[in-house]
């Protein structure tokens, strides 16, 4: 099953100084967080505040390419989650077929936000990709490591969206 997904917001990993995209599902009971690059971040974020550039970024210049060619994005799906690396797919339809092409989901997202385009991502991978406790190792047990270990295990999904970048 599929469940259809919006941008929570961005925000930086202070631990790895990484840009994290935030998927929350429609109904806003999961959010799932996928660590991206800082350049697909900059897309996204330009994107999300409708910042227009005298010259094409990437994402925007492979949006005329598909448009040119007569193409439009239908859908994008996060599909798979394989050794903490997510995996996306997106869905093109042009005047005679339909096709799909893999790619980052950074990447799928940044281009799904340029054609208007529904974010869908696979049950299976909102399952696999929540933190179990025991999959959680404290490193730093200063009092000060604590503090952060009992901060970050009480923050909750609508937290995460206060963090815009």
């Amino acid at each position: 099953m599929m469940r259809r997904v919006h941008i929570a917001g961005l925000t930086m990993d202070p631990a790895s100084n990484t840009p994290i995209v935030l998927l929350k599902t429609e109904d806003e009971e999961k959010v799932v967080p996928i660590w991206i690059g800082l350049l697909e971040a900059t897309s996204i974020a330009s994107a999300l505040q409708k910042i227009s550039y005298e010259r094409p970024m990437t994402h925007d210049l492979f949006k005329n390419f598909i448009e040119e060619n007569h193409t439009v994005i239908e859908r994008i799906e996060v599909c798979d989650l394989r050794d903490n690396t997510f995996f996306a797919r997106i869905h093109f339809v042009s005047e005679d077929r339909r096709f799909d092409m893999d790619a980052r989901p950074s990447d799928a997202i940044a281009l799904a936000l340029r054609f208007d385009a529904p974010i869908f991502i696979h049950e299976e991978v909102i399952e696999r990709s929540r933190v179990r406790e025991a999959d959680v190792e404290v490193a730093d047990t200063s009092e000060e490591g604590k503090k952060w270990a009992d901060y970050l295990e009480n923050l909750s999904a609508e937290d995460f969206g206060k963090y815009k970048v």
